[in-house]
């Protein structure tokens, strides 16, 4: 009967050492499932900065680009505004005169379409 007694005490022995292995082993694939997260989100973030830092270089050159052609365009458009108001200056006389020449010089004519209704 011992001896009987004695297997069982060495099972349940070797039983509970298997459980405390298995748990063990639990643990460590925890660690290490733990370990690849933080690992793969710590690659995510650089992957995520990099390609932050190449957009903003690549919107800077388009925007850079960009600004030097609206301050272009500015200019442009400043000149013609610039040569448009010294026309109107130059020929604002000119144009009075004959506008207002056209208003008092008035010649009545009958419409060659007119017919005489008599």
């Amino acid at each position: 009967m011992t001896s009987q007694s004695q297997g069982i005490q060495q099972l349940l022995q070797a039983e509970k050492r298997a459980k405390d292995k298995l748990e063990e082993a639990k643990k460590r694939k925890g660690k290490r499932l733990k370990q690849a997260k933080e690992e793969a989100i710590a690659e995510i973030d650089h992957y995520r900065l990099q390609r932050e830092r190449e957009f903003r270089h690549k919107q800077s050159n388009i925007m850079g680009s960009q600004g030097n052609l609206s301050t272009k365009i500015e200019e442009q458009t400043t000149e013609k505004i610039r040569d448009v108001t010294n026309s109107f200056h130059k020929y604002m006389e000119n144009v009075m005169k004959q506008l207002l020449n056209m208003i008092y010089d008035i010649k009545p004519e009958i419409h060659p379409n007119y017919r005489d209704a008599v």
